[in-house]
């Protein structure tokens, strides 16, 4: 049996894929730690990841993020196109396993092709992984397609950060709020993704038709005259301030509904240390609500994130009372 497959099977017998796993990958399964790459992986010990309510879900306040499966590395292409050739539909279903295994029971991603058909795959595998989609323009556009995605069950419809803020840059803020009234009418908690705290504070003064909020750490998508305004210039690529955490946590905190707060590690840009990491997480579970999460990408392509990542949040968490 090729090497992927064996693998594959131990992870899905590890998170109860029945349906995908033969008798051989039940009995090795069944004798408790995995062994990913030539390394045993055991599951942490102790009390499962912390839990948040949203509607009527329990979400695991570590929720898995799909950028780096689907191509989206925010640098550039060539990094793009590493993680996509890695991050194949079976290896996705590998991870997803595995997070189901080691208590993060949700996962966020994009509504594309790609992303609806490993979400498809997985199912077939058995797979019970809860999930919550962002929004592209034929989603916003297309009351039908929402009513479609709204039967496959996710927890949430989020409409895409970008792209609420350039309508509310043009005062087509009430297209925003159409739209999440149909993913309302449509029986599925609406969200709403902002990377500016202001966007954030507008919707929740005013009332907007949102469940919960999907909030960037960073700023990154200001126009470039607002940049040129901080910085004295347009950098290229992407641009990560250290002053806006803790503009956008200030807002977070004002909210009364969940937010889940995403790009915790500045798309990668700190990740050279566990020091790093530990500072990153701490900084969110500090300054955040305690009924708020966190959306991290991993791409353990190289090292265990999962693993490691689920027992820094146990830890970070209890040391903090969160």
């Amino acid at each position: 049996m090729p090497r992927r497959r064996r693998e594959f099977l131990q992870w899905a017998a590890a998170a109860g894929l029945a349906s995908a796993c033969d008798a051989e990958a039940e009995a090795r399964a069944a004798q408790g730690p995995l062994e990913v790459s030539g390394k045993l992986i055991t599951p942490p010990s102790g009390a499962e990841l912390p839990k948040l309510q949203l509607g009527r879900f329990l979400v695991s306040r570590l929720i898995i993020g799909a950028n780096p499966f689907h191509g989206y590395s925010h640098f550039n292409r060539i990094l793009s196109n590493h993680m996509m050739e890695w991050a194949d539909r079976d290896r996705v279903c590998e991870i997803l396993a595995r997070c189901e295994r080691l208590g993060i029971n949700t996962w966020q991603f994009s509504h594309h092709a790609r992303g609806m058909g490993d979400l498809e795959r997985y199912r077939q595998l058995g797979g019970t992984i809860q999930w919550i989609v962002l929004s592209h323009r034929e989603l916003e556009e297309d009351p039908a397609l929402v009513r479609q995605v709204a039967k496959l069950g996710p927890i949430g419809i989020v409409h895409h950060g970008g792209s609420a803020e350039r309508k509310r840059r043009a005062g087509q803020t009430a297209q925003i709020r159409d739209f999440l009234k149909r993913v309302r009418d449509a029986g599925v908690l609406a969200g709403l993704s902002t990377h500016d705290p202001a966007f954030l504070e507008q919707a929740e003064e005013e009332n907007w038709e949102t469940d919960f909020y999907m909030a960037s750490l960073y700023y990154l998508t200001r126009t470039p005259e607002e940049f040129r305004k901080i910085l004295g210039t347009r950098p290229i690529g992407e641009i990560y301030l250290p002053e806006d955490p803790p503009r956008m946590c200030e807002a977070i905190r004002k909210t009364k509904k969940v937010c889940l707060v995403y790009k915790v590690l500045a798309a990668g840009r700190l990740v050279d240390s566990p020091k790093q990491i530990d500072e990153a997480f701490e900084f969110v579970l500090r300054n955040t609500k305690p009924n708020d999460g966190m959306i991290i990408g991993m791409y353990p392509r190289f090292s265990d994130q999962i693993t490691e990542n689920v027992e820094r949040f146990r830890r970070i968490s209890a040391a903090l009372g969160s």
